[in-house]
């Protein structure tokens, strides 16, 4: 989701709220791509997983969701959609562990010894890789969604969104170095809170 093209997206948004299918229909688009990614990143490495869900299920689930979210909610700017499309994809990834982690989930105990692959060193690099089964991903996604305001949303703009970290400053008209100090605290407080979650 490149922010570079901020005043065509601010445009779609305009056009939505007044109503325009299209503009839905284009902004719906704009996040397919790192929704289908984050989808596939998260399954390709658990086949246990895969023999109860289909990855492309999980990602229309995620689609629908903001379809609906875009529906009932007036866009206020392209960073309120970057972070409402970042929420709907951690909430369908969510749902997931009430799914299979559940007291009736039928993937509860499931365990692999195929560890996931480190791209660019993983997305807590310099404190741990990335969680290491599937039930560590969903709590990773739950821990998440506790961090506080500024550090979630800048997490969420980078790792869901997709967005660099020079892209996420000039969407939140902060420095860049205030991007990288809150990305890292960010990336240290999920590893500690995973690292607890296993104690």
């Amino acid at each position: 989701m490149p922010v570079g093209s901020d005043t065509q997206l601010q445009g779609l948004i305009d056009l939505a709220n007044r109503g325009d299918a299209r503009a839905k229909d284009l902004l719906l688009e704009h996040a397919c791509d790192r929704l289908l990614k984050l989808t596939r990143k998260m399954f390709r490495d658990y086949p246990g997983l895969r023999r109860h869900e289909a990855t492309d299920d999980v990602f229309t689930n995620a689609l629908m969701r903001l379809s609906r979210a875009l529906e009932a909610v007036q866009l206020e700017s392209v960073r309120h959609f970057f972070n409402l499309a970042g929420l709907q994809i951690r909430r369908e990834l969510l749902d997931l562990k009430k799914k299979y982690f559940g007291p009736q989930g039928h993937a509860r105990n499931h365990h692999t010894d195929h560890q996931p692959s480190d791209e660019k060193g993983g997305v807590l690099h310099g404190r741990a890789a990335e969680p290491e089964d599937l039930e560590m991903w969903v709590e990773f996604h739950d821990a998440v969604g506790k961090l506080p305001e500024e550090l979630q949303e800048v997490f969420s703009l980078i790792y869901y969104d997709g967005l660099t970290q020079e892209e996420a400053a000039q969407l939140l008209g902060v420095s860049l170095s205030t991007v990288k100090r809150r990305w890292q605290e960010a990336r240290i407080r999920l590893h500690d809170a995973l690292r607890d979650s296993t104690e």
